[in-house]
């Protein structure tokens, strides 16, 4: 250190100062003074007087830098109930936690309620628009089929089979003993009005379309695979697992029906 602050030339007093000043224990030079009821009493008198030899700029003190920071007073942003040491808080705490419960609650309730608002009108952007729920129903004008015919309408992308049975083709059917079908179903739960019969016309086997008043019990009959259906839709013989499908449809008047 010495060897660097003779090679300084200018710098040498004060390398030569920084030099005493690190090698020296770090020792409080300017005394202390304490407040004792009126007067300034010094802690150490006879240091007042001492002064650090071989340094170029007089005196040097310590300071205490823990004794220098001001405490930041947080009162404003402090509750009045938690301010006063001696007052205790169990009643404010109680309040709180009352009030932390109901913003919960509530929380909770409003974000259930938009997350069903959410999904209902996620599930309702892809349903099936006015229009076309308005072509999803057919309007079947009855008195346009003779008794003992079939009609074959376009209904969803289906053929849709309307027969207008016979008093002895309603006679046959209700006498089925159901243990003889292999999807058993009275005809009686297929119909709404005995005289018509409307069915969906597509095979339950292999989704072909049978041929109305045609097969070995005068229903239906899909030439493909040899499926035989009854005048009540039920299948009777063939591949076919299932009976022909019944879809949903109404009777707002004697003369009309309505599919969908």
């Amino acid at each position: 250190m010495m060897s660097l602050a003779g090679r300084s030339g200018f710098l040498y007093p004060y390398l030569q100062s920084s030099n005493i000043i690190t090698s020296r224990p770090l020792t409080a030079l300017t005394p202390a003074a304490v407040n004792v009821g009126d007067a300034l009493v010094n802690e150490r008198k006879s240091s007042k007087s001492q002064a650090v030899s071989g340094l170029p700029h007089g005196h040097f003190g310590k300071r205490f830098a823990h004794s220098d920071i001001r405490i930041p007073d947080f009162s404003d942003y402090r509750r009045t109930d938690v301010q006063d040491p001696n007052k205790s808080s169990q009643q404010g705490s109680e309040a709180r936690r009352a009030f932390s419960y109901l913003i919960t609650g509530s929380t909770a309730v409003v974000g259930v309620y938009a997350a069903k608002t959410a999904v209902t009108q996620f599930v309702s952007s892809m349903s099936a628009s006015a229009d076309v729920l308005a072509l999803s129903k057919i309007e079947i004008k009855l008195s346009d089929i003779p008794e003992g015919k079939n009609m074959t309408f376009k209904w969803r992308g289906k053929p849709l089979f309307v027969r207008h049975r016979t008093e002895k083709e309603i006679a046959t059917e209700a006498n089925v003993n159901l243990a003889e079908l292999r999807d058993p179903q009275h005809d009686t739960d297929r119909v709404v009005k005995p005289s018509w019969v409307i069915v969906i016309g597509v095979c339950t086997h292999l989704g072909c379309v049978p041929i109305a008043n045609a097969g070995e019990y005068g229903g239906y009959y899909c030439p493909c695979h040899g499926s035989h259906y009854d005048a009540s839709g039920r299948i009777r013989k063939g591949p076919a697992p299932l009976n022909l499908e019944v879809p949903y449809y109404e009777f707002p008047d004697e003369d009309t029906v309505i599919v969908g």
